[in-house]
């Protein structure tokens, strides 16, 4: 499974990178502005420039014309930027209408198996199940994936790839994995918390404190 970053700051994903858990982005306004950016696009093409995989930019748009005018604007900003869109009547029908102009949509908000069916149908590359959300409200979230991941493995015609979102915990990622999502967009937050282990930081300890007792 794939890692990518969810963080629209061009540092912390330069940092991700040396980490090699940037094999794309997630970006979204909310994360641009708390950046204090305010060219949207700027940024958006200054994050494709860093990373060769996918760089998801979410459009504000609520009209098809408006989400496929806003998508078109994003697709020339880089040949890795894909249009993100959140998935309802509008959205789908840009999304189909984008694919089929060879633009690559990531249909994002999606919380039930019959939504990533729709996705599918209508072209999309990547769809983004939101399983912390799901957990919220009570909802199995590795469950939906599952189910997902079966549906789309049972229809060889099927292109779309799950990109697991709302990723709030190590125990996420672990069961997206297992779940069959070909990646999930993490926090830096939670890479960190990959990256540590307690029996990890006391095992460097004592291998530290051995080799002090040892002549040179």
């Amino acid at each position: 499974m794939k890692l990518f970053i969810d963080s629209a700051d061009p540092a912390e994903i330069r940092q991700a990178l040396r980490l090699g858990v940037a094999e794309g982005v997630t970006t979204n306004p909310t994360l641009i502005m708390k950046t204090g950016v305010k060219d949207l696009d700027a940024r958006i093409r200054e994050i494709a420039g860093l990373v060769s995989g996918p760089v998801n930019a979410e459009v504000t748009s609520t009209t098809v014309a408006g989400i496929v005018e806003e998508g078109k604007r994003f697709a020339a900003l880089g040949k890795n930027v894909h249009v993100k869109i959140p998935l309802n009547q509008e959205g789908l029908e840009a999304c189909h209408a984008l694919s089929q102009e060879g633009i690559p949509c990531t249909m994002t908000l999606v919380f039930s198996p019959g939504q990533a069916m729709l996705a599918a149908a209508a072209g999309a590359a990547w769809i983004c199940p939101f399983v912390g959300r799901l957990d919220d409200i009570s909802f199995d979230g590795s469950a939906a994936l599952r189910s997902i991941a079966a549906i789309y493995e049972a229809d060889p015609a099927v292109r779309t790839r799950i990109l697991a979102a709302s990723v709030r915990s190590p125990v996420h990622v672990m069961e997206a994995a297992l779940a069959g999502a070909h990646a999930a967009t993490l926090p830096m937050s939670v890479v960190k918390q990959m990256m540590q282990h307690p029996l990890t930081d006391r095992g460097i300890a004592q291998f530290l404190e051995d080799a002090r007792k040892t002549t040179r």
